[in-house]
């Protein structure tokens, strides 16, 4: 990098303020999938769910959130993050909304399938815009910053959900029904403010000049195949298969487990959820800012981001004893301690597209992540929900979980041990 790694940020801060409009999106996406998981405890009850069934609701979800994130991959390689995110936010509104007129398990699960379809688009809309708006120096502080939304999103749910059932007695629909109305207020926003840097009317010329340092590269798009020949892309999907189950099954399961466990629900889980994913948080912003400084001090892209990673996997490990622990507040510790390792490891995991793939093969490689983590969080789920049924115990969960991180750490070097630039051809 030279020089230009050292040069002063400019006072500009429209990028910045893109990158609030991307966390917000992100807090509103996790608002939406997890509704149903704090409601699921009281539903279970009143409609007679299994566990195997809950699992049937999070698992066909997660696959149906794959197969959009194939989808979107290769859409926001066409339309760009604009219009990618205005279809992305207005589909999952939808199916948002749907699910007030469902019951059973197999009607969520029916429901649910626009909400997860639309979704799917967040990740790509986001790293496109990301991609487009901030150089490589910046860019997993930014990462991290969105990615931070997921854990806002889960810690606000909970009370938002008990505050509008339990606190004040609405009808459990109702929370589907006034956290869906948000996303119409950001979709006002974005189609107002966004705009590719070349287009912006508020860019200053010095922030342009900034977000335009790197240099452009011409329009098109890198196919399936295309991508797939090379390890680079097989390494960002392993690791994605491996660690996004992790994610995925607490952010669903969480609730009944401390219900299960500890005989909490809606009233009083609440603040054991918003430590964990205050932890979470910080963990999304240290894991960018750890790999960021690291960068400024002259190491190489990938050292960086492996020793960002490795550094995450060690404070995975304890979460192992999370199933046996001897209160709720030591597993809540041990919970909030995976999720902000969690959230550290795969900012850095989301940085490969952008750091080693050209911009016009991006969205097709989220694509192919997305699908590979929503695979494994399907099979997870499905597992999970026998495990209880038939075991009874969240404890080999727990256990896996905690080995996660180092397994998908390996691969991922031994798929991609120089981390360089990819050169791709174009369809």
């Amino acid at each position: 990098m030279g020089e230009d790694a050292k040069a002063t940020p400019p006072k500009g801060r429209v990028r910045w303020m893109i990158c609030g409009l991307l966390f917000a999106a992100v807090v509103l996406s996790y608002i939406d999938r997890l509704v149903l998981g704090v409601l699921k405890p009281q539903l279970a009850a009143l409609y007679h769910w299994t566990n195997t069934g809950y699992g049937d609701i999070t698992g066909y979800f997660q696959i149906a959130y794959g197969i959009g994130f194939l989808f979107f991959g290769a859409l926001i390689d066409r339309v760009g993050p604009r219009i990618g995110y205005l279809l992305a936010m207005g589909a999952w509104t939808i199916g948002h909304f749907a699910q007030t007129l469902a019951t059973s398990t197999g009607q969520f699960v029916v429901a649910r399938l626009p909400l997860a379809l639309g979704e799917a688009g967040t990740y790509p809309s986001a790293l496109a815009a990301i991609s487009s708006w901030f150089p490589l120096r910046e860019r997993a502080l930014a990462i991290g910053i969105f990615g931070a939304g997921a854990n806002v999103g889960a810690l606000v749910t909970p009370l938002l959900v008990s505050f509008i059932v339990a606190g004040l007695g609405f009808d459990w629909r109702w929370a589907f029904i006034i956290t869906g109305a948000f996303n119409l207020v950001w979709l006002a926003a974005w189609w107002l403010f966004y705009r590719a840097p070349a287009d912006h009317p508020a860019l200053s010329a010095e922030e342009r000049a900034w977000v335009e340092a790197e240099p452009a590269e011409t329009v098109g798009r890198a196919g399936f195949l295309a991508v797939l020949r090379h390890r680079e892309a097989w390494a960002y999907m392993v690791a994605r298969f491996l660690i996004d189950p992790v994610w995925w099954t607490f952010l669903f399961w969480l609730p009944d487990f401390f219900h299960k466990t500890y005989g909490y629900d809606l009233k009083n889980f609440g603040p054991p959820l918003v430590v964990i994913y205050i932890l979470a948080d910080v963990g999304a912003i240290v894991g960018g800012w750890y790999s960021s400084r690291l960068l400024k001090r002259g190491l190489a892209v990938g050292t960086a981001r492996k020793r960002a990673m490795f550094a995450a996997a060690l404070f995975a490990l304890p979460v192992m004893g999370a199933g046996a622990a001897s209160n709720i507040w030591v597993a809540v510790a041990l919970i909030g301690l995976a999720c902000a390792a969690h959230q550290g490891f795969s900012t850095n995991v989301f940085s490969l597209p952008g750091d080693q793939f050209p911009r016009f093969a991006q969205g097709t490689l989220v694509g192919l992540g997305g699908f590979a983590g929503a695979l494994g969080g399907f099979l997870a789920s499905k597992s999970l929900g026998l495990l209880l049924d038939v075991v009874g115990s969240y404890g080999p969960f727990f256990i896996a979980c905690g080995c996660a991180y180092m397994v998908a750490l390996a691969a991922f070097h031994i798929l991609n041990p120089a981390y360089r630039p990819v050169s791709i051809a174009k369809d």
